[in-house]
């Protein structure tokens, strides 16, 4: 049985840093493909950033380009999530998600889509004051 887990979270004021990080039992021998998102209250659920668990090419929503970071740690089933210069915007409730199938040369559409995703984390609040 997969299980993801996740670490981190909190409050913290605009501009400053957060760092997430998630852990993914069974991880397979190609890796498994793991993506962050988002849902704010009232809005969709978004994808915000993804690591091929193939290629280890990562893909990134536009609103966090050059401000957010996504990163596999030494054991491959664990990944990070650096979020710097936080926007109020940015509040919303967290979730790590993996899957283990093989996409290829999908593009970012699919990397971060909802639907693409099997095994979740439990998911953890984010909020950034102004």
């Amino acid at each position: 049985e997969v299980h993801v887990v996740q670490f981190g979270g909190g409050s913290e004021q605009a501009g400053k840093s957060l760092t997430l990080s998630c852990k993914v039992s069974g991880y397979g021998f190609d890796g498994y493909t793991i993506g962050w998102f988002r849902q704010a209250s009232g809005q969709e659920r978004e994808g915000v950033a993804s690591i091929s668990g193939s290629s280890g090419l990562s893909y990134y929503t536009e609103s966090v380009k050059g401000r957010f970071t996504i990163s596999r740690g030494d054991a491959k089933n664990t990944v990070f999530l650096q979020m710097n210069n936080l926007k109020p915007e940015d509040t919303a409730f967290y979730y790590c998600a993996a899957d283990a199938t093989y996409r290829g040369s999908a593009g970012a559409n699919t990397y971060l889509s909802p639907r693409a995703y099997a095994y979740w984390g439990q998911g953890t609040q984010v909020t950034v004051s102004p």
